[in-house]
């Protein structure tokens, strides 16, 4: 694969990877992965979400759902208005919380539909970690208030609100929370991590894993030497603390990933590790950091158990277009335009078909979702009566 980078680009990946080389020497010659992966994608001015760069759509390294149709926000905005319905009927603040918010498509699209639902929402907030993100979205979201297709007041937060009642959304967030790495040597697991020899990074095994760090499935599992696969103690403390906060309203996140037996196959020798720069995926983690974008799976039984010990009502999952065509989209895409004319309808067909066909996004991605107090908003309503999760749970 050949990538011509910019005098610029070449260099930002340089200091990068120096300090980074910086930090295995001072830290004996070994850092865990989780310490490169945050380093690769959060340094301050220097990592992937951290320095200005175009990330998302054509011209960047991937391309998300809102970015591919306004429809998918639409679908969105249905599953989450009857619980912003719920906190107006109690006299309380409809409020959105997006983690994460991209180019802020996703809120634009949210907004605009519920707009046209004639909802008033009364505040927007996004917490966004890439500063040239976070101006993309005031921008974007500025616009939308501006032509008064929408009277919602947005904020940029730093931190969760402790207690927060609400919604919080998350899409494609929980791929990018730095993970640890182990391998299977020796008949046991080992902390996989990275060393800097002659100015190349490369991998090197560390100490044996403490089983209580390890899921029971690892543990009983037959798994053949070399096994490589990750463990997300980061996403878990994050979902913990999500689960936690959250005390009255609905959590809804999208992202690829699969429930534990099959993250853990035996048949999926190398983990899901992948980076990603202009559109391709580059299996060396360690190709441009600064540059590329690091991402694994989510592995989404944990993060179900977790919230259902933090006193969630519920949990649900199911793929992204059992969500999608349970939520609406079909009905919203035919309300966009007649499917007879060819012309217009086409770019909304291609769209749909990324979105919701197996080969595509259809099934990698998973939409999971939990409730708190949902009963105290709307009397007599489960998790699985809102548009979108009303299918089998996968959980």
């Amino acid at each position: 694969m050949d990538i011509t980078l910019t005098s610029l680009e070449a260099e930002h990946s340089q200091l990068l990877s120096s300090k980074i080389r910086a930090e295995i020497s001072a830290k004996g010659g070994w850092i865990p992965f989780s310490r490169f992966m945050q380093m690769a994608l959060y340094e301050p001015g220097m990592g992937y979400y951290s320095a200005g760069a175009h990330k998302l759509g054509a011209g960047g390294d991937f391309t998300t759902a809102p970015e591919l149709s306004p429809l998918f926000g639409s679908a969105v905005a249905n599953t989450l208005l009857p619980v912003l319905e719920g906190f107006k009927s109690k006299g309380l603040p409809s409020k959105i919380l997006e983690f994460g918010a991209g180019t802020g498509k996703l809120a634009e699209a949210i907004l605009q539909h519920l707009g046209k639902q004639g909802f008033s929402l009364d505040a927007y907030e996004i917490i966004e970690i890439s500063p040239d993100l976070a101006a993309r979205q005031q921008s974007r979201l500025n616009h939308l208030i501006a032509s008064q297709e929408s009277s919602t007041t947005c904020h940029w937060l730093d931190e969760l609100p402790q207690n927060y009642q609400g919604v919080i959304i998350a899409n494609e967030v929980i791929d990018a929370i730095p993970c640890e790495l182990i391998i299977f040597e020796n008949g046991f697991w080992h902390w996989r991590g990275v060393s800097d020899e002659n100015g190349q990074f490369l991998w090197k095994t560390g100490k044996p894993v403490n089983q209580n760090a390890l899921p029971t499935i690892l543990l009983n599992g037959n798994f053949p030497e070399g096994y490589t696969t990750e463990l997300h103690p980061q996403a878990h403390a994050w979902m913990r603390q999500v689960a936690q906060q959250l005390q009255t309203g609905l959590f809804l996140t999208l992202d690829y990933g699969f429930p534990e037996s099959e993250y853990y196959h035996t048949q999926r020798q190398e983990g899901t590790l992948i980076a990603h720069h202009r559109h391709h995926a580059i299996p060396d983690p360690f190709h441009l950091p600064g540059l590329c974008d690091l991402t694994t799976h989510v592995e989404w039984l944990e993060l179900a158990r977790i919230a259902l010990a933090e006193q969630a009502d519920d949990v649900f999952l199911t793929n992204q277009g059992a969500y999608l065509l349970n939520a609406g989209i079909g009905e919203l895409a035919l309300e966009l335009a007649d499917p007879k004319d060819a012309e217009i309808f086409l770019p909304i067909s291609n769209a749909l078909q990324k979105l919701l066909s197996e080969a595509e996004m259809g099934e990698l991605f998973k939409a999971f979702a939990f409730s708190k107090n949902l009963s105290d908003l709307i009397p007599g309503q489960h998790l699985q009566d809102l548009p979108g999760l009303g299918g089998r749970n996968r959980l």
